[in-house]
């Protein structure tokens, strides 16, 4: 046992030693990654809290307001149009128990009057725009502004991937980070995504309120906040040019902590409340 311990305790030493080396410099093994976009400033749902989710006025507000990325979630018609939407059935969005799937783009329901923020209990959004975007009218409005694009169904149809477009770690590929993370293989193992987009933690059961059960354990969330919210990990990944997004950031103390634990960018429901604070605190932009 004694002889056994004498070989393999070195080893274990030099593995972890050389482990966090190439942790804290990547560029040893890895090129950085190429980006065409960098972004701070997200607008999650285009700016969900400021005007009705996912519509154009939406889209146009965050522009306005300086937002440097629209993030958005898509969803099929029955006929074959890609429209921006969350959620694939309609009820919480529009009051009517129908998908997206199985209606035609012209038999789309309008959306509510006044519709609650999912990640700011309590608060709510209006505007004039109801109607549900078409995909490819938002890339043709901003034709140079990035755009976070998340797909809520396995729809081979809907998702065919161009191997030139940048993507972020789905479910599944966020837990192998972590392992990897934790058992020091990260550093040695290349990485084809180019952005990782995660929530901030401490906005659970604050700000938002989520459905899951567990979710609203303190304990979990306290072990959730440990285990992914790591700093050398995030400076890690910006380190090879991987973008670290958090969200959903709706108040100034959440922002901060968000930049604070090494996001390079923030997601919020309000862009004009995003704009000031980085207006306000110019190191971080």
């Amino acid at each position: 046992m004694s002889s056994f311990l004498y070989f393999i305790l070195p080893a274990l030493g030099g593995y972890t030693l050389t482990s966090v080396y190439l942790l804290k410099n990547p560029h040893i093994l890895h090129k950085r990654k190429r980006t065409a976009f960098y972004c701070k400033h997200i607008s999650h749902r285009g700016g969900c809290g400021e005007r009705i989710e996912s519509t154009m006025e939406a889209f146009t507000n965050a522009v306005e307001q300086g937002t440097q990325m629209l993030e958005m979630d898509c969803h099929l018609t029955r006929d074959g149009y890609v429209v921006v939407s969350h959620d694939e059935n309609l009820l919480r969005q529009t009051g009517h128990d129908v998908t997206t799937s199985s209606l035609n783009l012209q038999d789309l329901p309008l959306y509510k009057e006044k519709l609650e923020v999912t990640f700011y209990t309590g608060r709510y959004s209006n505007g004039p725009d109801r109607k549900f975007a078409l995909l490819e009218d938002v890339f043709r409005k901003f034709p140079k502004l990035p755009v976070s694009i998340e797909i809520k169904e396995n729809n081979k149809q809907l998702i065919k991937k161009n191997a030139s477009m940048p993507y972020s770690f789905s479910v599944n590929r966020g837990l192998l980070l972590l392992f990897l993370f934790y058992s020091g293989l990260l550093p040695f193992v290349p990485l084809g995504e180019s952005l990782l987009q995660f929530y901030l933690p401490r906005i659970f059961n604050r700000t938002y309120i989520p459905e899951e059960r567990i979710l609203r354990n303190k304990l979990v969330i306290y072990l959730l906040e440990k285990v992914t919210m790591r700093k050398s990990l995030f400076k890690h990944l910006a380190a090879r040019g991987i973008q670290v997004h958090l969200f959903v950031c709706n108040e100034d103390e959440d922002i901060k902590a968000a930049f604070e634990v090494g996001a390079t960018g923030v997601m919020s429901d309000y862009p004009a409340l995003l704009s000031s604070y980085l207006c306000r605190n110019r190191s971080q932009d």
